[in-house]
């Protein structure tokens, strides 16, 4: 294993779980520093698929299928944070897997997450579980109105969430989410959003990147500017400060990202993703080592590269949707670097690629 035998030589094999186009970008960086991959899946049209050495299309519960992937791999790791813990946990006796499974738990549990980022100090907005109509009605009266309601797992892209603008209208939004386990949490006034995403390897080597500014629309990530507004970019420093201690904690490896809202009072803690994470995808052009390099290099024991920016700016946009389609108006912009994930059809929500502008200028991109 990387982390008792020193790095991992070039030809070695680096496992993933999941098919989609994280792994895809993952696949790609890996070869690119003399890397095979291996993509596990139950989805045999994952588009990760296309760009990997080798490929096992089972269930994340398939104990042998789980078994034979892991003979075949150096070091295994993940492109989402809902992969299975129980498939992890299995896998770790017989491969080095980073994150560990206790990241990936506490990162898939909206009430494990914040009860763990305020246990280190990390600020977070007042937040109750919800198990019953008697936990929502108690935790409204405590933490009032405007609130926001979310399934305490799987959630994504804005979907297992609902806004509480008055008490009397709280069942309907435990409802519209499914009546399932949830937690409340108090909607905050905030100047904007942004992520710390960092790398750390399995020495303790920790690099971060810009904190970008994202701009969300329908849930959904549209852009992410670095550098950040004035207003935002003064929370950075703090905001790095929470996500390291965040990683030192749980002795993680590999890619965090850790979103912030940017408030009065001060970075506040939103949540975390145990990956690569969109609103890094700008650093495939805009930093000198990118997320998914980076990640690649800290789960096989390399040293990590560096984080700086390529341009005074950059600017990041989701295709989402039939956007794609307008694919030759991309690349007909000289200065636009374009990254499609080759899904195929560009159905409404469906992230389907993105494209980046790194601007050598004073200017925004």
């Amino acid at each position: 294993m990387p982390d008792s035998k020193g790095p991992l030589p070039p030809g070695s094999v680096v496992g993933i779980m999941g098919g989609g186009q994280l792994g895809r970008m993952l696949a790609v960086a890996a070869a690119q520093i003399g890397y095979r991959t291996h993509i596990f899946a139950p989805e045999a049209d994952g588009v990760a698929h296309e760009v990997a050495s080798a490929s096992t299309i089972a269930a994340y519960d398939d104990e042998m299928a789980l078994a034979g992937f892991a003979n075949g791999c150096s070091v295994i790791t993940y492109e989402f944070e809902n992969v299975p813990v129980d498939a992890v946990r299995f896998l770790q006796p017989h491969r080095a897997c980073f994150p560990s499974a206790k990241a990936l738990s506490v990162a898939q549990d909206r009430v494990a997450e914040k009860s763990f980022a305020r246990d280190l100090g990390v600020p977070v907005a007042d937040f109750a579980e919800v198990r019953s109509e008697a936990d929502l009605n108690a935790a409204l009266a405590s933490i009032g109105s405007p609130a926001i309601l979310k399934t305490a797992t799987e959630g994504y892209d804005g979907k297992g969430q609902a806004r509480i603008t008055d008490p009397t209208l709280g069942m309907a939004a435990w409802e519209s989410i499914g009546h399932g386990r949830a937690v409340l949490e108090r909607m905050v006034r905030f100047d904007g959003e942004f992520s710390v995403i960092l790398a750390r390897s399995t020495h303790g080597e920790t690099v971060f990147w810009n904190c970008p500014e994202n701009i969300h629309a329908d849930g959904i990530l549209s852009r992410s500017l670095v550098p950040a507004r004035p207003e935002i970019a003064r929370h950075a420093e703090a905001a790095v400060g929470h996500a390291l201690r965040i990683a030192d904690a749980l002795d993680y490896v590999g890619v965090l990202a850790c979103e912030f809202f940017a408030t009065a009072d001060g970075p506040l803690f939103n949540e975390m993703a145990p990956r690569v994470h969109n609103s890094g995808h700008w650093t495939i052009e805009g930093a000198v080592t990118s997320q998914f390099e980076n990640h690649i290099r800290a789960i096989c024991g390399l040293p990590l590269g560096a984080t700086t920016l390529t341009g005074a700016s950059v600017e990041m946009h989701n295709i989402i949707g039939a956007d794609v389609d307008r694919w030759q108006h991309f690349l007909s912009d000289k200065t636009c670097r374009l990254h499609l994930y080759g899904k195929g059809h560009g159905r409404a929500g469906r992230k389907m690629g993105h494209a980046t502008w790194v601007s050598q200028g004073s200017g925004a991109a």
